[in-house]
């Protein structure tokens, strides 16, 4: 008897275990306008390991697939992507037909991970841009600053070092914490020293404008750039590209992706060596300034035991050659007049290495969604000689910070765990949750070296050094929430909060060394430590309303804060070191319209935002350490609209047109200056055009070939109103135009193109320091690229 009810109780249990396990199978054919079967389409279910290719006659299949709702996405070269949501039963479903449009003809349909889950764009209650990684050869994109005014209201330059000081409506980055956060495949590119701007391999750039602090946290309060790279498949895909150009520009590229072991195991290999002569002249010596060369690499691992899981092991490095750093003018006349003309005596070259490393784990359950990513980044930044700090001919003032490997190297380990709803899910509530916490250790050794000529440039003695150490070490940890609750079919609510605490130690060091001493001679400020703590609570409320099924408004409120700090040692006496600041916080409203329409073959999408900044973090620059006080100093307002327009108007004409209008003014700004204090209200805020425009229009002629050869015609037309470099508005640049062209021939594995960028050689001021110091903007480039792929 015993045996019997054992024996029924495990039928009953495996049966129970059969039927939750219940799965389908989802099969179709993928065709083109004339019925005919389009091979090689990849079919993906968002969210989930789920997908596959069509086979010579257009078939897919996917099996073990449990029932629910999903989001299809359908791509294949030379045709339009397209999503389609599907609703999977247990009892099976007929084979679908889905028809592709040429990429001619309609826009793609855009798929995002921006709210770090996978979900189509126009339906984001937010605005956010995305450059495809067609568009990324298109635009002639090669480092993340070009995507300036390609994005509306969003400035980017580089203020000498090939760091990228980034602008998003008016909140700028102003000092090595960005209030605009980055992250390249989920790993956020801590700060300007572990960050790598060259794009490579890249599958699409994601832009989020407005704070983002609920879902990213710190150093998100202007928004956020994604940067999402070619993932490895089942198929062999692959390209290389060379470059070469004027100023001896070269660029090679390549990439491959491929099974090790098919539906199981991945792998994935890009990198890019590029290189080119100085765009200035130094004087001094009659030589090109800023010669640079350098290579970056993306390498992928990625095992998928079954359907419920995921893991990639990833790494990055990126290594840098820079013979000139910092061609700055003295003053912006003699920038403009003088164009890429320098006179410095001390010329270094800048040495950057950069390793970045992650680990994902993800988990696509029945009832919820697990991941997990472990990162770790390191910098060693240095130059191998002094380089000059009074950017002129005379022996005054030089930085040395070539100390060995032990100084000036910046560790970032960070790990976030997350949980969401399944994409199965067929419930009104879909939510997100999860946890993040960060390590910094970050010791920096540099030395202001005063010459023979010291005396001219105020010093009390020369031939003399004055060493400052520090030690800084940063922990962190967050919490974040946000859930979507759709109340009718047409409404949704969106709620969210994160909260981040963050504590920060730094001991500095003052040192006084007399040439050619070997050994300090004395402490100018005796060791000394301090620390300090934050907190911040990121909220974020919205409500969507989906008009039609094209149209979609929306509304929010959101938060986002950059970390407060301590101060660095100087070699100004003047200025205390370990003060302490706190984070500054942003609050904005934005109300926008994302519209499909004529069949896909127009987008229009508008939004207005107004923003309010407390506890502004206002920086001071400390010449000639390069070190960058800041102090809470005061309130600024930012408002302003948008645009964004992408139409097919004819077949093989593409037009985008996006524009953005940012006023941002600080409402009270007082600061010290000269021993007075100095009422800053009314002033504008750095680094922040008052427009910006840019019209691109490419036009394709297909010639109707087997091997798909088409001709391609490219022109852009970029505007940036007038900006501000400092906070009393006396350094600026006027408003200027820039003209870019890319033309061509194209086939279906090979295509060769002729670029050129600053057709007009326009002369402007692209990042100017406080004190006066300019960096202009790249002079007129031009040359071809060839690209194969496969």
């Amino acid at each position: 008897m015993k045996t019997r009810f054992r024996y029924t109780l495990l039928m009953i249990l495996t049966s129970l275990s059969v039927l939750s396990q219940k799965t389908t199978v989802l099969e179709g054919k993928i065709t083109d306008d004339f019925s005919q079967s389009i091979p090689k389409v990849s079919v993906h279910v968002l969210n989930t390991n789920y997908g596959t290719t069509t086979d010579a006659t257009g078939q897919f299949r996917i099996i073990n697939i449990p029932p629910g709702r999903y989001t299809l996405q359908i791509s294949a070269i030379g045709y339009a992507t397209i999503d389609k949501n599907i609703i999977l039963s247990g009892s099976g479903h007929e084979p679908m037909v889905i028809n592709l449009k040429p990429s001619s003809t309609q826009l793609d349909a855009v798929i995002v991970s921006a709210q770090k889950k996978e979900e189509s764009l126009q339906k984001i209650p937010f605005s956010i841009s995305s450059i495809s990684s067609a568009q990324v050869q298109e635009y002639r994109l090669w480092d993340i600053k070009e995507i300036t005014a390609i994005v509306p209201n969003l400035y980017a330059s580089d203020p000498g070092d090939n760091r990228n000081v980034s602008s998003i409506r008016g909140i700028t980055t102003t000092s090595y914490d960005p209030a605009i956060a980055t992250y390249i495949d989920g790993v956020n590119q801590f700060n300007l020293d572990t960050y790598i701007a060259q794009l490579v391999d890249v599958e699409r750039i994601e832009i989020l404008r407005g704070p983002q602090g609920t879902l990213y946290g710190r150093n998100a309060m202007g928004g956020v750039i994604n940067i999402i790279t070619k993932q490895p498949s089942n198929q062999w895909r692959g390209n290389a590209e060379l470059s070469i150009g004027n100023y001896g520009q070269h660029r090679f590229g390549y990439g491959i992706r491929f099974p090790l072991v098919k539906d199981k195991l991945f792998a994935g290999f890009a990198g890019v060596y590029e290189g080119r002569k100085g765009f200035y002249t130094n004087q001094f010596n009659n030589t090109s300034f800023d010669r640079q060369k350098g290579a970056t690499g993306n390498y992928f691992l990625k095992f998928i035991p079954g359907p419920k899981w995921n893991f990639t092991l990833n790494a990055k490095h990126y290594w840098s050659r820079n013979h000139g750093t910092f061609p700055l003018a003295i003053n912006p006349d003699s920038a403009l007049k003088y164009a890429f003309q320098l006179n410095q005596d001390a010329v270094t070259k800048m040495i950057d290495d950069i390793f970045n490393a992650s680990f994902s784990i993800n988990h696509f359950g029945k009832s919820f969604h697990f991941s997990s990513q472990t990162a770790y980044q390191s910098n060693h930044r240095y130059y191998d000689k002094p380089i000059d700090g009074d950017f002129s001919p005379i022996d005054g003032i030089s930085i040395i910070n070539n100390y060995g490997k032990d100084w000036n190297r910046v560790k970032v380990f960070t790990q976030e765990f997350k949980l969401s709803s399944p994409a199965s899910s067929g419930s009104p509530l879909n939510w997100t949750a999860g946890s993040y916490v960060f390590v910094q250790d970050n010791p920096v050794k540099q030395a202001v070296r005063f010459g023979n000529d010291a005396d001219l440039v105020g010093a009390p003695d020369k031939n003399f050094s004055v060493i400052s150490t520090a030690k800084g070490k940063n922990y962190g940890i967050a919490f974040f929430g946000q859930v979507t609750y759709s109340i009718t079919d047409k409404v949704d609510l969106i709620a969210g909060l994160r909260y981040d605490y963050e504590k920060k130690k730094l001991s500095v060091l003052g040192e006084y060394q007399k040439d050619p001493d070997p050994l300090p001679a004395f402490q100018t400020q005796p060791d000394t430590s301090a620390g300090n703590s934050f907190s911040a609570f990121s909220p974020k409320l919205g409500l969507a309303y989906r008009i039609t099924d094209n149209s979609n408004m929306y509304i929010t409120y959101s938060r986002g804060y950059r970390t407060g700090g301590l101060t660095q040692l100087s070699s100004d006496p003047s200025v205390p070191p370990l003060y302490p600041y706190q984070p500054e916080y942003s609050d904005n409203i934005e109300i926008g319209i994302k519209n499909n329409l004529l069949s896909n073959r127009l987008y229009l999408n508008i939004a207005a935002f107004y923003t309010r900044v407390k506890d502004a973090q206002v920086p001071t620059l400390i010449v000639p350490d390069a070190i960058t006080i800041t102090r809470n100093a005061g309130k600024l307002t930012s408002k302003g609209i948008e645009m964004e327009l992408a139409a097919t108007p004819v077949k093989g004409l593409q037009a985008v047109y996006n524009v953005g209008f940012t006023d941002a003014e600080y409402k009270t700004l007082k600061l010290s200056q000269n021993g007075s204090s100095v009422d800053l209200a009314g002033k504008k805020q750095l680094f922040t055009p008052d427009m910006t425009s840019m019209l691109a229009l490419q036009y394709s002629h297909e010639l109707g070939t087997r091997q798909k050869l088409k001709l391609v015609v490219r022109g852009e037309w970029i505007y940036l109103g007038k900006q501000y470099f400092d906070l009393s508005n006396n350094i600026s640049q006027s408003p200027y135009h820039l003209l870019n062209t890319r033309f061509g021939v194209s086939a279906k594995n090979v295509e060769i193109m002729f670029w050129g960028r600053n057709l007009a050689d326009k002369n402007y001021i692209s990042y100017a320091y406080d004190f006066g110091a300019v960096h202009l903007g790249n002079p007129k480039t031009y040359g071809v690229t060839l690209l194969g792929k496969f």
